[in-house]
């Protein structure tokens, strides 16, 4: 039965915008709606918050705040955010709608994957993540169910930012329990929450990707964040005999228990991952593992991906069918390189009789040398085939980027067969330094070349960057083959605006490359803001624009104490902090707000009083004897005074 029949939501239409037609999913926070933008006619994803959370304040200003941060973060691998709104007791969220599966669903379904397809899954969620962590966020709940696979074979990562306290984690359900399976020991602990918890959550799923199973596992929370705090993930190949060492160590350093020695971001993940990719031959990367569905891979010569391919990841191997398999005479003979052999021109026929061969007439002249001349050709043809003709040489492939040799190894004939990635000190990060045959070696036609791409040096030092304007410094990170991280920025005496202030790390780190670094740049000196309130508007405007800043009059007058046609209201106020070129808004007075004193002599106290307070006085009471009846007060009837003044009155 359709349980989304039972939903009140669906069939209705939000904030008059979107008409929600399915229920997708139901997670702790919020559910899933499948749903139609009526005013731009797309289908859409819709987040909508339980009601039970958006009655917290706090909680939802955090939702908004950071779904609006999110919004910012553009990646062709993170599930767009589009709109963010409420309409009543119902907080959504607007997201891409991606129509397939979750990585969840696969794993369900499949069981352990391949490592090719482990890995062609992990390279666009880290590049994802990558992303989001160079941009100053991190995601904080990375697991299969936040990893989608859309049905163009696109990978996905859902969620950033979006998740519950690591202190919620106390229910005994199902969904809490999958949660507490990929949390770093540090969020547990300490509830500290940097990119390391984001690195340390994809060697889970990456463990549980080549293997089918969780590393850690109980009967309740408690149980497996126990065993996240005391007991290192094991190694895949303990599940899965055979599986490469690179696996081991890649998933080892990405779930180390001390954070300092896991990789710091995503991006160092993604570089550790392809380097343990180019080590690895295509027999280990489609090994079939033990926790397979068997009706997944009935085909034991299939090396294609199980897993549909994301874009911009390494393309598919060859099917089956086009791959250089041994074992095989048909492909055996494909692999051999022979000499041409070519046919004898037939005997010219023999005018004999029927008599012996006494008969017989002896070939020409004419016809002997035709023969040794085609003999010799052949024999021509024949060395320099084996010599020269099936060999094609290595173009010239030093310093190119890598894009740059496989163009040039295609022009020539020749594939790539995998890239390894060394570190150098004299070749600039992203180039080729050498490969295999070496350039100007004669290789045999359709061959294949290994690339060996420099990853710049090991170890790099962060530069002082003090003074140096904002570009300039990000373009000399990006030289040493550092990355400008996130760019605060705070007021300084000594450096110019625009320009760098320190740098965290500091000076003098030792870093891997590709490291982030994030920059303190300068305001400028702060502008002391000086007190217009009172001043005509000219006057206030050429104060403030003397002192460098900019001036805006809001549309709006306001009744205040200050004289008709001043400055009533500055924001910001007085004493205020401001870069030069900040904007002043102020707020021009209507003057006070007069209003007519009713007559309340004659009337008893309480009456007089609350004749007054709704006209928005306040009331002082003066007792003369022991009466209750109004005798006489401050404003007399039927004048005027400002609103919200003190009228005196007099009781006896």
């Amino acid at each position: 039965m359709d349980t989304t029949l039972q939903d009140p939501l669906v069939g209705q239409v939000l904030d008059g915008r979107y008409r929600i037609d399915a229920r997708v999913a139901v997670g702790g926070m919020a559910t899933v709606y499948r749903a139609v933008d009526t005013r731009l006619d797309r289908v859409l994803a819709l987040k909508v918050m339980h009601p039970t959370l958006a009655a917290d304040v706090s909680f939802v200003e955090r939702f908004i705040r950071e779904a609006k941060s999110v919004a910012r973060l553009s990646h062709p691998n993170v599930v767009g955010v589009y709109d963010q709104g409420a309409d009543g007791a119902y907080v959504y969220l607007a997201m891409e709608y991606v129509a397939g599966c979750t990585l969840r669903d696969v794993l369900r379904e499949r069981g352990a994957l391949q490592p090719r397809a482990a890995l062609d899954i992990l390279e666009p969620v880290l590049a994802a993540l990558g992303a989001a962590h160079r941009a100053g966020f991190v995601h904080r709940d990375m697991k299969p169910e936040n990893v989608l696979i859309g049905d163009d074979g696109r990978v996905k990562v859902a969620d950033f930012g979006l998740v519950r306290a690591v202190d919620t984690v106390t229910n005994t359900t199902g969904a809490v329990l999958g949660t507490v399976s990929y949390l770093a020991p540090e969020q547990i602990e300490h509830g500290t929450a940097d990119p390391r918890v984001d690195v340390y959550a994809c060697g889970v799923v990456l463990y549980e990707m080549l293997t089918g199973a969780k590393p850690h596992t109980g009967e309740s929370p408690a149980q497996v964040l126990y065993r996240h705090l005391h007991e290192d993930v094991p190694p895949p190949s303990a599940l899965v005999p055979g599986l490469p060492v690179d696996l081991d160590e890649l998933t080892a350093a990405a779930t180390a228990r001390t954070p300092e020695v896991r990789p710091h971001d995503a991006v160092a993940l993604l570089s550790q991952t392809r380097q343990a990719r180019a080590a690895l031959t295509d027999e280990q990367l489609d090994a079939v593992p033990p926790g397979a569905r068997a009706q997944e891979h009935d085909n034991g010569n299939d090396r294609t991906s199980v897993i549909p391919r994301a874009s911009g990841s390494v393309p598919h191997p060859l099917p089956a069918e086009q791959l250089e398999l041994p074992g095989t005479a048909a492909a055996d003979e494909q692999q051999l390189n022979r000499t041409s052999r070519l046919e004898m021109p037939p005997q010219a026929p023999t005018q004999s009789s029927v008599g012996g061969p006494g008969n017989r007439r002896r070939p020409s002249r004419g016809v002997l040398a035709l023969i040794v001349a085609l003999l010799t050709l052949c024999v021509g043809v024949g060395v320099w085939y084996i010599n020269s003709g099936q060999f094609t040489q290595v173009p010239p492939l030093l310093t190119k980027t890598e894009a740059e040799a496989r163009k040039s190894l295609s022009d020539a004939g020749l594939d790539v067969r995998d890239v390894k990635r060394e570190y150098s000190t004299s070749d600039k990060r992203g180039t080729v330094m050498g490969s295999t045959p070496k350039s100007g070696s004669r290789i045999r036609d359709n061959g294949k070349v290994r690339l060996i791409i420099s990853l710049g040096p090991r170890i790099v030092a962060v530069p002082d960057l003090k003074n140096t304007p904002l570009e300039k410094a990000k373009n000399d990170l990006r030289e040493r083959s550092l990355e400008p991280g996130m760019v605060t920025r705070q007021f300084s005496e000594e450096v110019p605006k625009n320009s760098v202030i320190s740098t965290e790390p500091p000076v003098g780190s030792k870093l891997k490359p590709g490291s982030a670094i994030a920059l303190t740049v300068s305001k400028g000196s702060p502008v002391e803001l000086p007190d217009v309130v009172g001043d005509s508007v000219d006057d206030a405007r050429s104060e403030l624009q003397e002192a460098g800043l900019q001036v805006e009059i809001a549309p709006e007058r306001v009744f205040s104490e200050e004289d008709k046609g001043t400055v009533a209201v500055q924001r910001p106020g007085e004493g205020a902090q401001l870069a030069e070129g900040d904007k002043v808004t102020l707020t021009v007075s209507k003057g006070q707000d007069m209003v007519e004193v009713p007559d309340v002599e004659g009337l008893k106290t309480a009456e007089a009083k609350e004749k007054l307070q709704a006209k928005g006085f306040k009331v002082s009471v003066q007792k003369w004897f022991l009466g209750d009846t109004v005798w006489d007060q401050s404003v007399s009837g039927g004048d005027e005074a400002p609103r919200g003044s003190e009228i005196t009155i007099r009781v006896r």
